[in-house]
């Protein structure tokens, strides 16, 4: 299943928005930092246009992990951003760029993504977008 893993992430960072829905179950649970979870394809897709539209990231020095039944996975990396539009409720945006530790986990069935939980340090990021 880290092949799914690894395909979701290719996808993201060559801004295939499409490859990483292809990656998905259609009733995926978005679980995205500081917000509410979002249900569906739909919505993914609906987070991903905005992510785009605000920002610009690759990341790197990705390890995956993978439980024994293949279910299970998570991903450590470093998220490496240009602030593009200033997103609600956040600094304003002039271009800035941070680097970032993150790290996601993933439940998977039948080779597709179900379950997507993102995390990392919100206010480490505002820090260096504000300074």
């Amino acid at each position: 299943m880290t092949e799914t893993i690894r395909r979701y992430f290719d996808a993201f960072n060559a801004g295939d928005i499409d490859g990483m829905l292809d990656c998905l179950s259609d009733d995926v649970a978005h679980h995205v930092n500081e917000g509410q979870v979002r249900m569906g394809k739909d919505k993914f897709r609906a987070f991903c246009d905005h992510m785009a539209r605000c920002y610009r990231e690759n990341l790197t020095d990705m390890v995956l992990f993978q439980d024994d039944s293949g279910t299970r996975a998570a991903a450590e990396f470093i998220v490496n951003g240009t602030y593009l539009v200033t997103d609600e409720g956040l600094p304003e945006a002039h271009g800035q760029s941070y680097r970032l530790p993150a790290g996601s986990f993933f439940s998977l069935e039948n080779g597709k993504i179900t379950r997507v939980v993102t995390y990392y340090n919100l206010a480490d990021w505002t820090a260096q977008v504000s300074s």
